[in-house]
């Protein structure tokens, strides 16, 4: 049987406070911020940066999809995780997984070269789609364009 060792002088057992109780479960649901997903930060608009209601996330992705040549709109938040969008679910995860990386990669190369710089806007052109990316603080806008209509 292992023997417990001695108490120290310097904190006897009468000076260690007792275990907290835990604290009572109640049933009322978490509190919820404004913005996309459980607990997210409000969506900022990119010009102002002032705080956007969900009606008015809504109304902006909407007025994109409705531009001429625009096949696909995504909202990834800062751990590559897709939120909101209107592809299917393997490409969603695949696209947001590969622009989430490319766009950590473009930001630290930019701020690798000038420090009090960011990256504010990706533009990725290729034969058949233009992949363009709106990076924010918590949010990745991404916006894949058919060029040639």
């Amino acid at each position: 049987m292992a023997r417990l060792p001695a108490p120290s002088p310097r904190f006897p057992p009468s000076a260690v406070p007792p275990p907290r109780p835990a604290p009572a479960v109640t049933s009322a649901a978490p509190r919820q911020r404004p913005g996309y997903g459980n607990g997210a930060a409000p969506a900022r608009c990119p010009g102002t940066g002032t705080a956007l209601g969900r009606a008015e996330v809504e109304e902006t992705l909407k007025r994109i999809q409705a531009h001429k040549g625009v096949v696909a709109t995504m909202v990834v938040n800062a751990e590559g995780i897709p939120i909101r969008t209107t592809l299917d679910n393997s490409t969603t995860v695949h696209y947001a997984g590969l622009l989430h990386q490319l766009t950590m990669k473009a930001r630290s190369t930019v701020r690798d070269i000038d420090p009090q710089n960011d990256l504010t806007f990706l533009r990725i052109r290729s034969k058949k789609h233009e992949i363009m990316v709106a990076p924010d603080k918590e949010y990745l806008l991404i916006v894949i364009q058919n060029p040639s209509e």
